[in-house]
């Protein structure tokens, strides 16, 4: 893939801006690629360059990305007003629960229709979801009525970690969980997950109340903020965007390959249960 100037707006002209309705809603999609459907949910503030690069590594590795629009402007690299407003208004949007430990955002609802469109479209065993920050815990959420078996949580910041009991929270509901425990037991699903140690929204009390919930089901990526992109102030947040290093041998390359090879795992014909 050739190498894109990061601090200039992406025209994301390689992929298909699609206007798609479910559950009532119209949302644009971006879409690219062939093979598995991949569900790739945006950081905050929005589908910046950054995020755009990930989804083409995820098309390249040879899935389908339907990646959609759920705030910010597509493409944009953001100023920090801009950044600053589209999070506030996220926080008030009905769509979006912030503080919720126990219950997903309402979005979750119009993700899994995706998932279940994507899955028709694309076929394959079943479908990946990749969430981050913002977003992060979506793709756990996402496992209840939709053939989600590849959900990737990279730095999940919601329940805002703003007591102990929302520390540990997973922003996703008894029914949900339920749903990631079937899904596991029958159907082959795993769940992969991404953060810095001293990521302070994401903090570790979540991960280790993930590997309490599924146990060997749950694989963790933890690394050190010492790895980061230095580029990007501390501490360290975005795994797989703003903070990674692409080069060989560093600790966020390496925990992009993983991601990709556990997609592939996870979603490639062999995979069917």
């Amino acid at each position: 893939m050739p190498k894109r100037n990061m601090n200039e707006d992406d025209p994301l002209e390689d992929f298909d801006p699609r206007l798609v309705t479910l559950e009532g809603v119209t949302k644009v999609v971006q879409v690219a690629g062939s093979g598995p459907a991949v569900i790739v949910m945006t950081e905050m503030p929005g589908i910046s360059p950054h995020v755009a690069r990930f989804g083409r590594w995820v098309r390249d590795a040879g899935f389908t990305v339907y990646m959609p629009s759920l705030f910010g402007r597509d493409g944009a690299v953001p100023d920090a007003d801009e950044g600053i407003a589209t999070f506030q208004r996220a926080c008030v949007s009905a769509e979006f629960r912030a503080l919720a430990a126990n219950a997903s955002s309402p979005v979750t609802l119009w993700l899994r229709s995706l998932a279940r469109m994507a899955h028709e479209e694309c076929g394959g065993p079943g479908v990946g979801a990749i969430g981050m920050c913002f977003t992060g815990n979506f793709a756990l959420a996402m496992m209840l009525d939709a053939p989600v078996l590849a959900p990737v949580l990279s730095q999940p910041s919601l329940p805002f970690a703003i007591s102990k009991s929302r520390r540990s929270g997973l922003h996703a509901s008894t029914e949900e969980l339920q749903a990631a425990h079937e899904k596991i037991d029958n159907h082959g699903a795993r769940i992969l997950a991404l953060r810095f140690i001293q990521d302070p929204m994401c903090p570790g009390e979540r991960f280790a109340r993930l590997r309490a919930e599924f146990g060997s089901a749950f694989e963790a990526i933890e690394i050190d903020e010492k790895y980061a992109n230095p580029r990007f102030p501390k501490p360290a947040h975005s795994v797989l965007t703003n903070h990674l290093i692409d080069e060989a041998g560093q600790p966020t390359r390496e925990a992009l390959d993983r991601t990709l090879a556990f997609l592939k795992e996870q979603l490639s014909p062999a995979a069917q249960v």
